[in-house]
């Protein structure tokens, strides 16, 4: 199909940037319009960077160009697999939590692909200052043949991940006060809500892993207690939910009271989530004395929901909950009341951004209850936790590969941006030389080899000729003298 004729205007990179722009702005675009309406405005964004129109009520989203240079591609990687994907970026804003990293999937499993790329972090190093040199066949080199060019610089896949850790976002005030026994509390202390932690690539293919574990549970591949699909019966009542790790009792069940089932032999986490939690150890969002041993996913559909409660403590805090394929508003309140089925009231909400990573501790894993509202559209939440050594189940053993999981030492932080900033320093210096070589060159009238140039330039700087910018020295001074005669 032929691009549109609008659209035959721009090259490809500026409807990319009007398509990042726009997905930006799509909640509000979008709001208060009708699903047809809303579908079809998601569509026209979507295919800016197709160039081709769409008008589906519920387009696919576009699959993402990405390369996951190191991540997730070897699964065993120890050394942050993670790091360096390149995604595109849809950034929203939230109270309180500007610019936060999000993508607007409406993900069905079976018609997504993953294709491979680079980090936004490495393209915004790669794409800087590239410089080209031509020389003669016999060594000359004229200022009219140096030609200086933006230069990739090439970064390791550490340099690029600790400049994606370095851009996380870290939410650590949240507050809201509450009257409890006489006193008034802060329920929201020791909340911290985390962005960017995950790419747009990253999220993808945790997504379509997730979606491939519900079908295996579907075919009855997982564990008995593993794999949980109630049937829909009312609004709210149909999520799915997948434990590794453990298996956990939700509530009080043949005489059996919630907690952690320890006769039940749960599915080990799979390599994925490790390679999560690695990635939430090592860029400071878990402490090192917390590392997650047991996993639960959440799979909700459009109007499914969670009740209010709080955490047993069978389980370490703190603990954490990833947030994937739609934004929602989890509610906080030390007495959440029902408004309804999927509907509940409490002191305060705060939004989940996707991508993001809320970490619960303090007041608001232990005083605070919490709960899901029912949830307008697809969403996918994988919450980690550490067991309790006495709450173990029998025969649980810890995984080798979990041990030792060190963080980034941020005393040892480099500033990679101003060490790049003296690369392109050097090269500047570097060419401003060789003009004024070939100055020389010119003025003896002779070739000279290049070599022999430097020599001469050497000599002409020590007696004053020339100056580190190449130019003359005698000449500036003299300029200098008839502006300060004309002032």
């Amino acid at each position: 199909m032929d691009l549109d004729r609008f659209l035959q205007r721009f090259n490809a990179s500026d409807r990319m940037i009007a398509e990042e722009f726009l997905s930006t702005w799509l909640p509000f675009l979008t709001k208060d319009l009708c699903e047809g309406c809303a579908g079809i405005l998601r569509g026209r964004i979507r295919s800016l960077n197709t160039g081709h129109d769409s008008n589906r009520s519920d387009p696919q989203a576009e699959e993402v160009d990405v390369s996951l240079e190191g991540s997730f591609v070897n699964e065993e990687d120890e050394n942050m697999a993670l790091s360096g994907s390149v995604e595109k970026f849809a950034w929203s804003s939230t109270d309180g939590c500007d610019h936060i990293e999000s993508t607007v999937w409406d993900t069905d499993r079976e018609r997504e692909s993953l294709k491979v790329g680079m980090s936004w972090a490495d393209m915004a190093q790669q794409d800087e200052l590239e410089k080209k040199r031509k020389k003669s066949m016999d060594g000359l080199v004229e200022e009219e043949k140096v030609e200086v060019n933006p230069t990739k610089t090439m970064l390791s896949r550490e340099e690029r991940e600790r400049i994606r850790f370095k851009g996380v976002r870290r939410k650590k005030d949240f507050v809201c006060l509450e009257r409890i026994d006489r006193k008034i509390v802060n329920i929201l202390k020791g909340l911290e809500l985390h962005t960017g932690v995950f790419s747009s690539a990253e999220q993808k293919r945790i997504v379509d892993f997730v979606y491939n574990l519900q079908q295996k549970g579907r075919n009855n591949e997982l564990g008995e207690y593993t794999y949980s699909e109630p049937k829909k019966w009312m609004r709210g009542k149909g999520r799915v939910t997948i434990q590794f790790g453990c298996c956990y009792n939700y509530a009080e069940k043949n005489g059996i009271p919630p907690g952690i089932l320890r006769n039940v032999i749960a599915d080990p986490i799979p390599n994925l989530f490790k390679l999560m939690i690695k990635r939430l150890i090592g860029w400071h969002v878990l402490p090192t004395s917390c590392v997650p041993d047991s996993c639960i996913v959440n799979i909700y559909e459009p109007g499914d929901c969670i009740p209010p409660h709080i955490d047993n403590h069978d389980f370490i805090r703190p603990f954490c909950t990833v947030s994937f394929l739609s934004e929602c508003n989890i509610v906080f309140g030390s007495n959440l009341k029902i408004a309804g089925p999927g509907e509940f009231i409490g002191s305060t909400s705060i939004p989940l951004p996707v991508g993001s990573v809320l970490v619960l501790n303090g007041n608001g894993a232990d005083i605070a209850k919490h709960c899901i509202p029912a949830v307008p559209c697809k969403r996918i939440s994988i919450t980690f936790r550490k067991m309790d050594k006495a709450k173990w189940p029998h025969m649980f053993k810890l995984e080798p590969d979990m041990q030792n999981i060190k963080p980034f030492d941020l005393s040892k932080g480099i500033d990679y941006q101003q060490e790049y900033k003296e690369k392109v320093a050097s090269i500047v210096i570097q060419t401003m030389r060789r003009k004024s070589i070939g100055r020389l060159i010119r003025a003896k009238n002779k070739p000279l080899h290049l070599d022999e140039a430097e020599e001469v330039l050497e000599q002409s700087s020590r007696h004053g000729l020339i100056n580190d910018g190449g130019s003359h020295s005698v000449g500036n001074e003299a300029s200098n003298a008839r502006t300060s005669q004309m002032q």
